[in-house]
């Protein structure tokens, strides 16, 4: 993440009393919205007075969209960022066109807020570029130059940002007349706008997990309480997994708009949401690896300090409360690595499968389609981690006080609904392994054999684990101690096995009930579950 300049506070626009207070208190989440950029205290207080002085209706909805924008510019230089299949040809073998156009067109956007955002001063920015092309000495066009990479201010930083923006535009139009845009060329030019946009004083959201207090705050009071509640070890890492997981809800939300919206130019519309779906999966991804590589090694050093901070006299007395701390924080890890296996599994399976890629030559139309479809998986899969990590912290939050969609109810509703038939088939198909497997007489054999452990390990993780939590089920302990004899022991022991075998036939069981329990929600009434529909989505999670 960026750099941090100290410790401090200002106000936030538009922060009630209320909020402000608690922003004081929970250094995590406020260090989070107003340090992950790197921005100084002046440079901060500097925008915030720029954002509030802005005359326009929504510009909290064209500032942020701009910033995402200038984020895609950058993430959608890498092919890992697209859409699509895994390809079998080098990258170097495809042409780059379609990707390129996509981009042109998002570059197009991203002049037009910026033009929104200065306003009256955009004028001045036509008359400067009219300038540099009109004067006949060098030394006059080179203090021109200087004089518009300024960036003392806001304005003069956006200002800096259109004019790299414009040029990018005009190479871009340049190199798409061209039969064919090879990788390194596509590249170039993406790599040369990263550039600029790292280099801009003011709006450069490049850095990865970075928020920004206009559009980041958290409104409900609910999950607010329930960061400030953690533990400190864990404080700051629950606060940037719920940051992370409404930032990316709302990437998923501005996609199903953009998809949504009827308009005369539908290419354009599209290379808007292949930039946002980029940085979709770029943040999903650097959530996902830090909350798996980092989790365990900050919880440990913060329950170390609280440790060590104890005094020797002290420790017989604080013992039970230790304890119980190390046993929170051991709860705490398996729910934000769950959630990280969770996430890494959905992006995998909605951008190779659901979403389009840029060069698939679908009509525009088809290709807008195809992102509705996919936004209405994405929606309630991130809104179910977000109400799954509250639960596994102890707290019950409501869609109806954490979302503001009316229809969040009746889609969390419905795909944990899906999601329980789907980890129902898992667990069976695990327990019939397993009996079929533990017989074996050959234990080189059996031992080749026994791979399916550490694949249904996995999906434990990504798909059984937040169920089992989200829906206190009684024999969660003996589930997890079995699952954790299969990880840790000689997996031909079976004793383990068969007791792994017991509990899956159990956890079926109750998983089969909780189906039939969430079928009877007043929020599914009417609403059949489709299970072929189901069946192609387990066996894409699964791969097939």
């Amino acid at each position: 993440m960026a750099s941090h300049h100290g410790r401090f506070s200002v106000p936030l626009a538009g922060q009630a009393p209320r909020e402000a207070g608690r922003a004081g208190r929970d250094d995590g989440y406020a260090d989070l919205l107003l340090q992950t950029r790197g921005l100084h205290r002046e440079q901060l207080q500097a925008r915030e007075a720029w954002f509030a002085s802005l005359p326009l209706d929504h510009k909290e909805e064209l500032l942020f969209e701009l910033e995402i924008l200038l984020k895609g510019l950058a993430t959608f230089s890498n092919p890992r960022n697209h859409p699509g299949p895994p390809r079998r040809a080098p990258v170097v073998a495809i042409d780059f066109g379609s990707h390129l156009t996509y981009w042109r067109d998002g570059v197009q956007r991203a002049v037009y807020l910026a033009r929104l955002l200065l306003g009256q001063r955009d004028r001045s920015f036509v008359f400067h570029r009219y300038l540099e092309t009109v004067l006949p000495e060098d030394a006059a066009r080179t203090k021109l130059a200087r004089e518009g990479m300024s960036q003392d201010t806001p304005e003069e930083s956006l200002f800096a940002l259109r004019h790299a923006l414009t040029q990018s535009l005009e190479v871009a139009d340049g190199l798409l007349r061209t039969p064919r845009v090879p990788y390194r060329l596509f590249y170039a030019l993406l790599s040369m706008t990263q550039r600029e946009i790292q280099r801009n004083a003011y709006f450069n959201p490049l850095s990865a997990l970075e928020f920004r207090p206009e559009f980041d705050r958290i409104a409900s009071t609910d999950v607010l309480e329930l960061i400030a509640n953690v533990p400190g070890g864990a404080h700051r890492l629950v606060a940037l997994t719920f940051l992370s997981l409404f930032r990316m809800l709302r990437y998923v939300r501005l996609v199903a708009g953009l998809a949504e919206r009827p308009t005369d130019n539908k290419r354009q519309a599209a290379g808007r949401i292949y930039l946002v779906l980029a940085v979709l999966r770029s943040d999903a991804r650097a959530l996902s690896g830090y909350l798996r590589k980092r989790t365990g090694a900050l919880l440990a050093e913060g329950f170390e300090e609280d440790l060590f901070a104890t005094a020797a006299p002290d420790l017989e007395a604080r013992h039970d409360a230790l304890l119980s701390l190390g046993h929170r924080l051991i709860g705490i890890k398996a729910a934000l690595e769950g959630i990280a296996a969770s996430i890494r599994l959905e992006m995998r399976r909605s951008f190779e499968h659901d979403l389009p890629a840029p060069d698939t030559g679908f009509s525009d139309e088809e290709i807008r389609l195809r992102f509705r479809r996919a936004t209405t998986e994405l929606r309630p899969a991130l809104e179910n981690k977000i109400l799954f990590l509250g639960k596994a912290l102890g707290v019950r939050l409501h869609e109806s006080g954490v979302f503001d969609s009316d229809a969040a109810k009746r889609e969390t509703s419905e795909r944990l609904r899906r999601d329980v038939w789907m980890f129902a088939q898992i667990v069976r198909a695990f327990a019939s392994k397993a009996e079929h497997a533990k017989g074996g007489e050959d234990r080189w054999e059996a031992a080749a054999g026994f791979a399916f452990v550490r694949e249904f390990l996995s999906y434990f993780q990504a798909l059984g684990y937040p169920l089992l939590r989200a829906s206190d089920y009684p024999r969660v302990d003996a589930f997890m101690a079995a699952m954790s004899g299969l990880e840790d022991a000689d997996l031909l022991d079976p004793r383990r096995i068969e007791q792994a075998i017991i509990e899956s036939r159990a956890f079926y069981d109750f998983l089969i009930a909780l189906f039939d329990d969430i079928s009877k929600r007043d929020e599914l009434k009417g609403v059949a579950f489709d299970r072929r529909n189901a069946a192609t989505s387990l066996k894409l999670y699964l791969g097939d």
